[in-house]
């Protein structure tokens, strides 16, 4: 077995573990400094948004000898607008110009032909009005508004109310964070952007779904015992699906930072830019929220509960009187919060 995969296996049956719970002030206090400055970043700088939503033309021209330098230089100077030049497999350009009124689309193409050497006829124009972008802005929104109102329904079905409340806040980091980075980067904000968020969404929340699922399982007929309070639980599934957490993250990662750094860096693949930076972000922003934020979170609300408050003062009490005679924690089948130990102890038991 490799060292990782015997690192799971030692997570898993509680043999090690890390304190996430315990210390999740911590993480709260980076993710509300994350989330700030995200917000900053969208009230000064803005989402530089693309034509599909502020209206525009899209030109597409044959084979030219034109640099993309010297494109940008002649579509701007024809349009009086900005413009996006990049270079297609076939060696011929695509010049997106945002704001461009389409009753002006005809005299910059037929400018265009003449500065980039080709015949008018052999350009493809696609003109696209804000009206439309309008729309596709409005259908994203309900989509969204949809989807979290069915996440937050199913998970409370399915666990109850509060893994529903923390999963729909983690949900709202991660959408915060992805959308805070494209304002400070400057990349546009495109339908592929809308796709890729849907997507980081779903996969935040799949994560998420299977912490849950361990605390589920972990936790039933808690009040019917002493040996460990909820928030050890809660460690212990943390924990549990730790490195398959990791695993899943990187091997998710890997592709996405292909696209993004060297399809989009190095080869100038610009249309790559718009997905792969939602994907890449909001990928790794799903991953730390569900194991620093989601289950931390269920754990504040429910220790809120007066059940759960005299367990946590049993559990104490029953370790008070347990040091006192000079027995040590292992004696009694029970360890100091936040060490998972006992809960596979625990868990064993139950399935023996």
């Amino acid at each position: 077995m490799s060292k990782l995969g015997d690192l799971g296996a030692k997570l898993y049956r509680g043999e090690v573990g890390y304190d996430f719970v315990g210390k999740r002030f911590i993480w709260y206090g980076v993710s509300i400094l994350i989330t700030i400055t995200a917000i900053v970043a969208l009230a000064v700088q803005g989402l530089n948004m693309g034509i599909e939503f502020k209206g525009g033309a899209v030109f597409t021209t044959p084979k030219t000898a034109v640099s993309v330098a010297k494109a940008t230089e002649v579509s701007e100077k024809a349009s009086g607008h900005d413009a996006i030049v990049q270079e297609l497999g076939t060696g011929g350009l695509r010049i997106q110009i945002s704001g461009l009124d389409t009753n002006d689309a005809a005299g910059v193409k037929k400018q265009l032909a003449t500065d980039l050497k080709v015949s008018e006829a052999d350009i493809n124009a696609d003109l696209v009005g804000p009206s439309w972008g309008d729309q596709i802005a409005n259908k994203a929104w309900t989509g969204l508004g949809i989807f979290m109102v069915l996440v937050v329904i199913y998970l409370a079905i399915a666990f109850e109310w509060r893994m529903a409340v923390a999963a729909l806040i983690a949900l709202i980091h991660d959408l915060t964070i992805t959308v805070g980075v494209y304002a400070l980067v400057g990349f546009e904000v495109t339908p592929g952007t809308v796709i890729g968020l849907l997507t980081i969404l779903g996969y935040s929340l799949y994560d998420t779904v299977v912490v849950f699922d361990g605390l589920k399982e972990g936790s039933k007929d808690i009040t019917k015992q002493t040996r460990y309070t909820f928030s050890e639980i809660a460690n212990r599934s943390i924990n549990g699906t730790l490195v398959r957490s990791i695993n899943t993250t990187v091997v998710a990662l890997l592709p996405v930072g292909a696209l993004l750094f060297i399809g989009g860096g190095f080869l100038g693949a610009g249309m790559l830019n718009d997905i792969s930076l939602s994907l890449f972000v909001g990928l790794a922003a799903g991953a730390y929220s569900s194991i620093f934020i989601a289950t931390p979170l269920v754990v504040d609300l429910k220790e809120r509960e007066p059940a759960m408050k005299a367990l946590r003062k049993r559990v104490l009490a029953k370790r008070a009187a347990a040091a006192a005679k000079g027995e040590s924690p292992e004696d009694e089948g029970y360890e100091a919060a936040g060490t998972p130990q006992v809960l596979a102890q625990g868990r064993a038991g139950r399935r023996r």
